[in-house]
């Protein structure tokens, strides 16, 4: 298969769009915890129980089409292979604690990959809604439609005085989790991050890496989220988020037109190099790959790189995961091998790119 065939099929189809801020907000995200009443939550439930509980999802749901996101397709983590599971998980599309340890596991997802509904995770269900740029306000939308349609064939666990209850504590309420993954590389190399990141978590938020909790902020893209769901309504929770987000992405720009005012010499010279070393490197670690894609995209927004689209920083720091890089090579590959496709599925990325 031809690496812009596989681009095309393995992409998810929201991903090829450029919503609101996309120079700063890569994607947005909306999570809704539920629980099914009177059942025990996934780690206490028996393997025979979650497995009805897949079953129930699959005869009301699967195949069954939306409104807004179509049909569904059910897909069981123990029918999958462990690579088609790691994709999955490089995606975002599902955990990976639902990819390796749930005791039996399954994902509903719509055919543009936009809405996925993890099944016996930490809670029953995790309704998730990816979407393009800054829209935490449409996402909250479009989770509260699929909570209200799962609703009408399932009684969801709820609380007069606590709301949604959860099996973690932190969740309960209203099981909201918002978060935002933005690019912020002028922040960091003007070192404002040190000193934004405290006040971001005084305000009853919360930064990680692009995969979450316990994760490292690869190439400069921090996930951005709520860490209260008690108390507040997901309107409130999402419109605190939004404000800040919006915050983060003024400073981020006038950090990027202070580096162009002061150090325009230097940031051309870390752009060109890292598009370089992309375009001609023979083995490359993903960790380099991801800062070197940063660069470029900082310089592609600040209209240094103009023969290339941002949305290749999105497309490559999905496409070089080790997932992904096994499946287009069809076979398992050592850590050595990674590296060589990794640095060869750039440079050829690259090369579509100028030839478009």
């Amino acid at each position: 298969m031809s690496l812009e065939n596989f681009i095309s099929k393995a992409i998810s189809p929201w991903m090829k769009n450029e919503g609101p801020d996309f120079d700063i907000v890569l994607s947005s995200r909306v999570r809704l915890a539920r629980n099914i009443s009177d059942t025990p939550f996934p780690i206490a439930a028996s393997k025979n129980t979650l497995e009805e509980i897949i079953a129930l999802t699959g005869s009301k749901f699967s195949r069954k089409a939306h409104r807004k996101f179509g049909e569904l397709e059910l897909l069981k983590m123990d029918a999958m292979k462990q690579n088609e599971k790691r994709v999955l998980v490089e995606k975002h599309l599902i955990s990976p604690n639902l990819s390796d340890e749930s005791k039996a596991g399954a994902v509903l997802l719509s055919e543009d990959e936009s809405l996925s509904i993890m099944i016996n995770e930490e809670d029953h269900f995790r309704i998730q809604v990816l979407l393009s740029g800054f829209q935490l306000t449409e996402g909250l939308k479009y989770a509260n439609e699929i909570d209200d349609w799962l609703e009408e064939k399932i009684d969801f666990a709820f609380d007069e005085k606590r709301g949604y209850l959860t099996s973690c504590p932190t969740n309960v309420g209203t099981g909201l989790r918002a978060s935002v993954m933005m690019h912020l590389p002028a922040l960091v190399i003007t070192r404002q991050m040190n000193r934004i990141l405290p006040a971001i978590n005084q305000l009853g938020l919360v930064v990680r890496g692009i995969y979450g909790e316990g994760s490292e902020a690869l190439g400069n893209v921090f996930q951005v989220s709520n860490q209260m769901t008690l108390g507040k309504s997901e309107e409130d929770i999402v419109n605190d988020l939004r404000s800040v987000v919006y915050q983060l992405i003024q400073q981020e720009r006038a950090a990027r037109e202070l580096l162009m005012q002061q150090s325009r010499l230097q940031i051309e010279d870390r752009v060109y190099r890292s598009y370089g070393i992309l375009s001609y490197s023979r083995t490359m670690e993903s960790k380099e790959a991801t800062q070197r894609l940063s660069d470029v995209r900082l310089g592609i927004d600040l209209g240094l790189i103009d023969d290339l689209n941002g949305k290749i920083l999105n497309e490559l720091m999905i496409l070089t995961q080790p997932g992904f890089l096994q499946q287009y090579a069809g076979e398992i590959l050592s850590p050595e091998q990674r590296d060589q496709r990794r640095a060869a599925l750039i440079r050829e990325r690259l090369k579509l790119e100028k030839k478009a």
